[in-house]
Parts: structure tokens; sequence; C-alpha cells
């Protein structure tokens, strides 16, 4: 038997930030989720906090702890994303939390967990510009030994950047620090846009999933279909549903089968203006630079969608029989 991934989620929740939680709190045997940490990005650090810490309440998670982290990129100006909302996850039902961040920073709880533990033995899941992680790295580079794999969500190749046309948002909006990751020395497995994106949260899916009727279902349901038609009205897409970035990296975590993928060398752009946050892919080996990461670049849509659908279902029965 297989035990779970030691895992510190990194996020800056974001709908999909939203979701890739439900799914990790989903799925205990594979994830044992060590503490969640926030940073600015899809909406200031001040309500990436706040929304993880609602997350986890409405799922009935609570005694997952909570640390805050940096509220800006290590050289650059913030320039958060606009389809997230003002509060970064419109479209749920938004309470106060009635639990706080614990007061130790995001990259201090990095840095004491990582050197508290084996090495090659914890998961880094970066959901988020990664601005804590290589904070922590620079601070404490004797952490690197204890990280198993770092498994990101960021990059594109094939269908260009979703902030810039060749830069994802994760990446731009920090790419120095996506630098750092990538350049690290650790296992690097970057599930990219090319592959989120074929991973598309259709009416029809959404439906079925409300229909369910739990707690959990209704609320992702109301949350993707949100952000959709956001999303729809700002791009003009004329596909049917939204992608599933931030999740998709906990899905391989749960199950790498439903991708595919392929060694690489990734380079991070951060000197061009017109390319800044660019994944510079060689698969060809043409640069002769080693082989840094694991490409993400497909995924079996109706797979990973079955598995989201299963695990927020499950998610829905686990907080009926806690009550």
């Amino acid at each position: 038997m297989n035990l779970p991934h030691r895992v510190i989620i990194d996020c800056d929740p974001g709908h999909d930030d939203a979701v890739a939680l439900m799914l990790a709190f989903a799925s205990p045997g594979e994830i044992e989720i060590l503490g969640i940490t926030t940073a600015a990005g899809n909406v200031p650090a001040s309500l990436t906090q706040k929304n993880a810490l609602m997350l986890c309440e409405f799922a009935g998670k609570s005694a997952i702890s909570v640390y805050a982290g940096c509220d800006r990129p290590i050289m650059r100006p913030s320039k958060h994303a606009d389809v997230h909302g003002v509060t970064g996850i419109d479209g749920f039902p938004s309470f106060v939390s009635s639990t706080r961040a614990e007061s130790l920073h995001a990259v201090d709880f990095m840095i004491r967990t990582l050197l508290g533990s084996p090495d090659d033995s914890i998961t880094m899941a970066c959901i988020a510009p990664m601005t804590n992680l290589a904070m922590a790295l620079i601070r404490e580079p004797r952490i690197a030994a204890k990280i198993r794999q770092i498994v990101l969500m960021g990059g594109a190749r094939s269908t260009g950047g979703n902030v810039t046309p060749a830069a994802t948002f994760n990446v731009f909006f920090d790419p120095h620090a996506a630098s750092i990751v990538f350049g690290c020395g650790r296992p690097v497995v970057a599930v990219s846009l090319d592959a989120c994106s074929r991973v598309l949260c259709g009416k029809s899916w959404l439906g079925t999933l409300r229909q369910t009727g739990g707690r959990i279902a209704v609320a992702m349901a109301d949350l993707i279909t949100h952000y959709d038609a956001v999303r729809t009205k700002k791009f003009g897409f004329t596909t049917d549903g939204a992608p599933t970035n931030d999740p998709c990296v906990i899905a391989w975590l749960i199950d790498p089968g439903l991708f595919v993928s392929r060694e690489a060398n990734i380079e991070i752009e951060v000197q061009s203006e017109l390319t800044m946050g660019m994944t510079v892919v060689d698969f060809w080996g043409v640069t002769q630079r080693p082989r840094n990461a694991l490409w993400v670049h497909d995924a079996d849509p109706d797979r990973v969608l079955s598995l989201m659908f299963q695990r927020l279902v499950r998610l829905d029965r686990f907080l009926a029989t806690a009550t």
C-alpha cells in the first residue's frame, strides 16, 4: 500500500484554487496536508489568506493550519488577476471564518517543516505564484534536500499564455521566483496550461454535480459557473466549460496516469518585457542544458473530470458522516 504524499499546499484562492483544495481535502488516502500557505497572486495577500481559512472551515477542515505569506513578488510590482472577481472567489457563499491564520509566516513554516523532515520526504504543491517557496529556498538552501518533488501549475507551450501571449499567470506574476524554483535542483513537475485547458467543466458536468445536492458539490458548481461566465466575457471563448487549472495539480498527485508528460529542460524568461515569464521548454536538448522538469502537456479529460466528480461527492459524504 502506497503511503500518502506529505504535502504543503501553496495557494492564492482563486476559483480554481478553491476546487483544488476541496479535491485535496477529499483525498486523505493520497494526500496528507501538512499545512496550507498563501501568497499574493489572483488577489492581494489579505484576501488569499481570508479565502483559504473560509474554504477550510466550509469543508470541515479548520484543523488544517493556514500560514499567510508574501504579499508581493520578489522584484516586480504586483499585477493581480481580474477574472476571479473582487473577493477572488466571487460566486462562493462568503462568510467570516471563525479561525485565524497562524502567526508564523508561510516562509518560516516551510523552512521549519522541511528542516524537521527527512530528506526527499515532502511534496510542495504550488498552485500560486512561487514567491513563498523561492524565498524559503533563498533564506535556507538546506531545505532543498528535504523536498521530494515540486508539483506546480504553470507554463504553456502549445496554447500560449493566459496573461500575456507568452506567459501563464502563476509564472508571470513572479517570474524570478519561478526561475529559482525550476533551478533549485529538486524534481519539478510542471502541470502546464496545455494539459489543463484540455479538461473543461462543461454545463452538463456542472449540472450533474449540482444535482447531487451536496453542500460542497453545489458550492463548487456555482463557483465554477461564475468563473466561467466572467472568463467567457473577458476572452470571448466559445468552448463549453471552464478549465480546471489548479485542480489538475491535485489530480496528478492522486493519479499521474491521468496525464501525459515528457522530461525537458525548462527555463524562465526574466529579462525581456515582451516574453517575461515565458516557460522555455527544450524537449530536444538543443540548448544542451540538463533536463530539470517533467512537463505535463496533455490529459485524459474524461478521467480527470470523473475523479473530480467522485471526490467532491465523497467530501460531501465525509461531512454528512461527521455531522
